[in-house]
């Protein structure tokens, strides 16, 4: 069975549109910092400090669906439920499920990369086949939640 991390949101009234209900960006934006909670839950370090041990840059969108159900407000709580749904040579594919208490809210997949700087050219990014120990570690993540509330500022250090 894949891991699964839950990453919790709090819904704010700027992350609504004029309607009241959640600008549907604004998922896409969880679910990208769901991602890095993930990695992060997994013991991976932040992409700031991979950059500097390993060349990793981070691991960057190539493809993403999202598939919307039912709307979010301002003053409720969300959970996105992350889990890697398959690996391949230098991609890997992110299963979203973004909940209110039972409901589902909308569920997304991304297509992501591992990548390093070009060495040819430094300005540009290449992908890596997906390093083993980092597979390796998100097969030994122990679920955990994590709570979020604006700001959302990436926690630093080995403490995610």
């Amino acid at each position: 069975m894949s891991r699964v991390h839950v990453y919790r949101v709090d819904v704010h009234f700027g992350d609504c549109d004029p309607a009241g209900i959640v600008f549907f960006p604004n998922f896409s934006r969880w679910m990208d910092e769901s991602s890095l909670a993930f990695f992060m839950a997994c013991g991976i370090a932040p992409w700031r400090e991979l950059v500097k041990t390993r060349g990793i840059v981070g691991t960057p969108l190539l493809e993403i669906h999202t598939k919307y159900f039912k709307p979010a407000t301002y003053g409720e709580t969300i959970e996105i439920h992350t889990s890697v749904e398959s690996w391949a040579a230098k991609t890997f594919s992110h299963r979203h499920t973004v909940r209110r208490g039972d409901d589902v809210l909308c569920e997304g997949t991304e297509v992501r990369a591992f990548v390093v700087r070009d060495a040819a050219n430094p300005e540009r990014i290449k992908a890596i086949p997906v390093p083993e120990d980092i597979k390796a570690l998100c097969s030994s993540f122990v679920p955990s939640r994590s709570q979020s509330s604006l700001p959302r500022p990436i926690p630093t250090g080995d403490n995610p």
